[in-house]
């Protein structure tokens, strides 16, 4: 049996065919001037010959670079899914985000106007003058202080308001 006929073919390698490949000789060397290099025997003995690929892996390797076109509209259509899930989840968060900035800036306003209702309040409290009004009331409007049948004490049963009827 030939060397042609096992699948092998036995060529040496010229200085014009080394120079042709851009100067650099099988072993990935550069090459200088004519000089024979030593051959590293030893890397050769540790890498193991290359074994030829059986037809039927070759049959497969060659079907899985082979997508069908039902496979590559799957993957496409479960790309678009992903990316349209992904763009409604960041709008989603950014959303979140803004609606969390508003309620802060609403709960420091309403902190704000609760302390100056507040201070309005007490401000207005402090300024009132009761002995003023009672020297006004019974002085100036004749008013005076309720007798003692005039005060009718009313208990009601049940946890309902009362209407009082007025005698007009």
């Amino acid at each position: 049996m030939s060397q042609q006929q096992r699948g092998r073919t036995y060529r040496k390698t010229t200085y014009e065919d080394r120079q042709a490949s851009g100067r650099r000789d099988p072993r990935g060397e550069y090459i200088h001037g004519n000089t024979v290099r030593k051959a590293d025997i030893q890397s050769q003995m540790d890498t193991p010959p290359r074994k030829k690929a059986a037809p039927a892996v070759r049959k497969n390797r060659d079907r899985a670079h082979h997508m069908s076109m039902g496979y590559v509209l799957f993957l496409a259509t479960a790309m678009c899914a992903a990316a349209f899930i992904l763009v409604n989840y960041i709008q989603l968060q950014s959303d979140l985000i803004n609606m969390t900035k508003y309620v802060a800036s609403k709960e420091s306003e309403l902190n704000s106007l609760k302390l100056a209702n507040d201070e309005e309040y007490h401000r207005i409290v402090n300024s009132i003058d009761l002995e003023e009004i009672k020297r006004v009331a019974i002085g100036e409007l004749g008013m005076v202080y309720a007798r003692e049948g005039q005060i009718v004490p009313y208990t009601n049963d049940t946890n309902d308001y009362m209407r009082k009827a007025t005698g007009k």
